[in-house]
């Protein structure tokens, strides 16, 4: 336990919340948008399958990743894919506010912007499509979380091992209160970004470190 009142641990506990925080909201975001374009009665199903995926596929990958990093290269590889990440984000940081608002609406089933309408300028489609749509977020966003926690954590087993669960239990319980904050504080989700960015470029760094001597660097 006394590993915990390090600055450098504390610094990777901060980094490791502001990541759960951030990318669980954007999961749940996504899940909402992917909803969106169904009727009322099959989107809170739709939301609710995407959330417990997303859920079971971080427990998933947070058993594979955690042992994988330790292989040489891999740290690098990891650290390049969150760069990746980051400007996924960014993109989605700069979509427009009623795309936003339509994910929202779904979230809540509420009509946000008064139009008289939950999520109304949503296209229309079937509800396999908004499942895999769901399916293929999760993959990609579940596995965003476990490498940035796992970055972020460094050789903390602790705050990893809470960071995991954290994501798990964000993603289960209060992914669609999270995404309803970003929604109206939206300089937290740039506050998360720097972090991840700052997580992958030292990622990147000591995976670099890692594999020199390999390459005769």
């Amino acid at each position: 336990m006394g590993e915990l009142l390090t600055q450098e641990a504390l610094t990777a506990f901060l980094q490791v919340i502001m990541i759960d925080l951030v990318l669980a909201g954007d999961n749940a975001i996504v899940i909402g948008l992917a909803a969106a374009g169904l009727p009322k009665e099959q989107r809170n199903k739709a939301i609710l399958i995407g959330i417990i995926a997303a859920t079971v596929l971080r427990i998933v990958f947070a058993a594979a990743t955690t042992q994988l990093l330790q292989i040489v290269g891999l740290l690098l590889a990891g650290g390049i894919l969150l760069l990746w990440v980051c400007w996924k984000m960014w993109r989605e940081l700069r979509t427009s506010h009623a795309e936003e608002t339509d994910a929202a609406e779904a979230l809540q089933d509420q009509d946000l912007n008064a139009d008289g309408t939950v999520a109304g300028t949503v296209p229309r489609k079937t509800f396999g499509q908004a499942a895999w749509q769901i399916v293929v977020a999760d993959v990609s966003m579940s596995l965003d979380n476990v490498l940035a926690v796992a970055g972020a954590a460094r050789e903390h087993p602790t705050v990893l091992i809470f960071g995991l669960a954290l994501s798990i239990a964000l993603m289960g319980l209060a992914a669609t209160f999270i995404a309803r904050l970003l929604h109206r504080y939206h300089w937290i989700a740039y506050v998360g970004l720097a972090v991840i960015l700052y997580v992958a470029l030292e990622m990147i760094w000591r995976g670099y470190q890692e594999v020199s001597p390999f390459i005769g660097l």
